[in-house]
């Protein structure tokens, strides 16, 4: 999706910054992308920061301010309570000794958060790296083996708090709810906003929004450009409308995601959701976000069940879906691209992609 990517942030004008693309030609490993980048540094050093993780601003400052040019690298370790699925730093003081990738433990640790400040030398170790048993040339690697000639690398550490990796269709919410978090502090209201709207909180209207009478938003919440909400919605605190969304007479939306120019149609819940673009969300569509006995709820994540941990999360559906009135969705439930929910069906298990979901039912008929 390199081209989605291109198409929003241009050649970085509109962010007072220049962007340069590099395409990594084939997928050998991390060490392999950044290596593609080499003639990008002019024999500087550089920060270097994996495209999957999200983290509060500040971090990007601790980790300047801790540089040094005695230190061959900078390293982000952050503290979770679960390191089996990331890599392990294993520390002397402050310095890392060794990257341990994904160990089969299921305890707290620091773990690799994935943002670093390199030499230009790394590119040295990058060139001696071998392929890993997944066959790919991995930075871990590379930066293992300039340990072992007594480069240094400082470990700057975060907590869990201030950054996410976004690996599981959940992460996407707590992502979410950090930079909204950050980034709407105050009430910005330049959208036409009728009376009777009711805003409590910091809430960010953009331009060329519109909120129509009777409708309670509820902070933090971001509306964006070309928005119409209403009348008579309540909008509840985490939820961000991408642009051209449309929200109908009497909905409600909580913490959820809804994508550009998807239009949620009239006496719809949505709940801890994410909602891809260009969807039509019948009227009457419940998305349910809460299980009968309130356990977490788990989500089918290549072929297994994930316990994602969340008493509240609701489904995941894909861009150009479309669901008829009435429909009812279960908690952690996954409906893939350009798919069809026939009115009145019942959707309890993940949908792929391209597919057409009704639900079989018989109507008996009888006089009077």
């Amino acid at each position: 999706m390199g081209e989605l990517i291109k198409s929003y942030l241009g050649d970085g004008s509109k962010f007072s910054i220049k962007i340069n693309y590099v395409e990594q030609k084939t997928l050998e490993g991390t060490a392999h992308a950044l290596y593609s980048c080499r003639d990008l540094i002019n024999n500087e050093s550089f920060i270097a920061i994996y495209g999957d993780i999200v983290f509060h601003p500040s971090i990007i400052s601790t980790l300047l301010s801790s540089y040094n040019e005695k230190y061959f690298g900078v390293i982000l370790g952050v503290h979770v309570k679960n390191i089996k699925d990331f890599g392990l730093l294993i520390t002397d003081g402050e310095f890392l000794t060794k990257i341990e990738e994904k160990p089969d433990v299921n305890e707290s640790g620091i773990i690799n958060g994935g943002m670093y400040i390199f030499k230009p030398e790394i590119f040295k170790f990058i060139e001696k790296t071998e392929k890993s048993i997944r066959g790919e040339i991995e930075l871990t690697s590379s930066i293992n083996m300039a340990i072992k000639e007594n480069k240094k690398f400082l470990i700057v550490k975060s907590e869990e708090d201030k950054w996410i990796d976004v690996g599981k269709p959940w992460d996407i919410l707590d992502a979410n709810k950090l930079l909204m978090d950050v980034k709407v502090n105050k009430k910005i209201i330049h959208g036409d906003v009728e009376d009777g709207v009711h805003i409590n909180g910091n809430v960010v209207i953009e331009k060329n929004a519109k909120i129509l009478s009777g409708t309670y938003i509820e902070g933090p919440v971001w509306i964006s450009s070309g928005c119409r909400v209403g009348p008579n919605c309540y909008i509840r605190p985490y939820t961000y409308l991408c642009k051209n969304v449309r929200v109908g007479n009497a909905c409600e939306i909580k913490n959820s995601i809804i994508m550009e120019d998807t239009n949620i149609s009239h006496l719809s819940y949505i709940g801890d959701s994410v909602i891809g673009a260009k969807c039509n969300i019948g009227a009457g569509t419940i998305i349910a976000n809460l299980k009968f006995n309130e356990s977490t709820v788990k989500v089918k994540i290549k072929g297994e069940k994930i316990d994602s941990g969340k008493r509240k999360l609701g489904a995941f559906i894909g861009d150009n879906v479309k669901t008829g009135i009435n429909v009812s969705i279960n908690p952690g439930v996954k409906i893939g691209p350009n798919c069809w929910i026939a009115p009145n069906t019942f959707v309890y298990k993940d949908v792929p992609k391209n597919s057409f979901l009704t639900q079989k039912f018989e109507i008996e008929l009888k006089e009077k």
